[in-house]
């Protein structure tokens, strides 16, 4: 069996689709979906082989919790789907799963983040005259706090609907795999909607679900140095650790910072997205402390001239930003060592670029 530590994203000369503008999206969180309004037959196969790729993603970027948050450029995972005649017709079955940890996933398609969103769209679609297998490629660490298990619903997916002839809407895809998070992790779209759609993704609200694209310049620069200790944080875990209730002074300082931070995307403005990035008052104070090293990371990180740092997601990852790729290299360099010499974890780092297309069909 095959192993890869990591999938290099696709350049976007192999993949259909361009970068979508600024988009506001009203959906439904029931069953009821868009298109079953339209459609009254079931779709046939287009094709019987799909291979789809979705980004690693950064949720929450400070003080956005549960409702920010981006993908970033270059690692992530791959799916591939294809018509099988041994799976009975309306069913799916996960054939393999290789690349990161790939005997602690399960292959039952009903607990397998991959296998959720898959069937979820196929019951959007009413698929029932053909069976399809899937193969996972896991490019993204389990427990990293880069959105694995969005990465794996969003490729599956996107793969699905490929494969139907691209029926279903933006907005579909995401409702799909946001039933995937709801039973794997909890029901938040702030890695699953930036892995669907790219970019930076504001969760306006979750009944009924609004998602907002927001578009960072194309002419900016913007880096993120992403280090990745050798320590897992159970999302359920870091959850658990969050406060049941705050003082309003920290909820009105993170709503400003929130504020800002989408402020600073909209117009580029690399040093103030870090100055918000780094702001949080109520979700990282609680989280740092479980993370060995990851204070000292941070200011290692900020030390060394980052514009902000943060934890991605429920971590253990660490995320700076900086608009330099040189620059970010030697962020990288600090932060691996805060993290050896302060927490006793070795890490690994990359220095990405945003993802600004999200999930896609790629050349097999």
């Amino acid at each position: 069996m095959a192993t890869a530590m990591s999938f290099l994203c696709p350049s976007p000369a192999t993949f259909k689709g361009t970068e979508m503008p600024i988009a506001r999206f009203r959906c439904c969180s029931s069953n009821t979906n868009s298109v079953s309004l339209n459609t009254r037959t079931e779709p046939q196969p287009v094709t019987t082989f799909v291979k789809a790729f979705a980004p690693a993603t950064v949720a929450n970027l400070g003080p956005g919790f549960d409702f920010l948050g981006c993908a970033v450029d270059g690692i992530g995972d791959i799916v591939s789907v294809r018509v099988d005649p041994e799976v009975r017709p309306g069913e799916i079955r996960i054939s393999d799963i290789t690349g990161h940890a790939p005997n602690k996933l399960s292959t039952n398609p009903l607990w397998n983040c991959a296998g959720i969103a898959a069937i979820e769209v196929m019951k959007m679609l009413a698929i029932r005259s053909v069976g399809l297998s899937l193969s996972l490629q896991k490019g993204l660490p389990l427990g990293s706090g880069l959105g694995s298990s969005a990465a794996s619903a969003a490729a599956a997916a996107v793969a699905v609907n490929e494969m139907f002839g691209k029926r279903l809407s933006v907005e579909d895809l995401v409702v799909a795999s946001l039933k995937s998070e709801e039973k794997v992790s909890g029901y938040h779209a702030d890695n699953v909607a930036p892995a669907i759609m790219g970019g930076f993704v504001l969760i306006q609200s979750y009944s009924p679900l609004r998602l907002i694209k927001l578009k960072f310049p194309a002419e900016k620069e913007l880096y993120f140095v992403v280090v990745n200790p050798e320590f897992e944080a159970p999302t359920e875990k870091m959850r658990a650790a969050l406060p049941t209730a705050n003082c309003m002074a920290h909820h009105v300082w993170n709503c400003s910072q929130a504020g800002a931070l989408v402020a600073a995307v909209l117009q580029g403005d690399v040093v103030g997205l870090g100055k918000a990035l780094s702001s949080d008052k109520i979700v990282e104070p609680r989280r740092a402390p479980l993370i060995p090293g990851m204070e000292a990371v941070k200011k290692a990180a900020l030390q060394a001239g980052a514009f902000g740092c943060t934890i991605s997601g429920a971590g253990p990852t660490a995320v700076a930003v900086i608009d330099d790729e040189l620059a970010g290299n030697a962020i990288a360099e600090h932060m691996i060592h805060a993290f050896l010499h302060h927490g006793n974890l070795k890490a690994f780092a990359k220095v990405l670029q945003l993802d600004r297309f999200g999930a896609r069909r790629i050349l097999d």
